[in-house]
């Protein structure tokens, strides 16, 4: 099986997006925002459709998913902390 890190992380990248889009769902779906949570949900099926579709190819890339779902996860839940806590820089 041929191997692309190019590829790799543009999966890594559609990954941690899509996480983006689920961490920041969730917190819509919690303040009640039915269009804010709606758009995110469209957004992680677009997303998560490019991911699954290069990565059934070669399950190396499953790697690329896991390592971007942490990361996109982690990185909005952090920020999303800090803007709330009203620390700049």
């Amino acid at each position: 099986m041929e191997f692309s890190i190019i590829k790799f992380l543009l999966i890594m990248f559609a990954m941690a997006l899509a996480d983006v889009f689920w961490t920041l769902y969730f917190i819509d779906v919690e303040g009640r925002r039915a269009h804010h949570a709606s758009t995110w949900s469209a957004m992680i099926i677009l997303v998560t459709a490019f991911t699954v579709t290069n990565y059934v190819d070669n399950q190396i890339y499953i790697a690329a998913a896991f390592v971007g779902a942490y990361l996109g996860t982690f990185l909005t839940i952090k920020w999303k902390v800090k803007q709330e806590s009203g620390v700049d820089g």
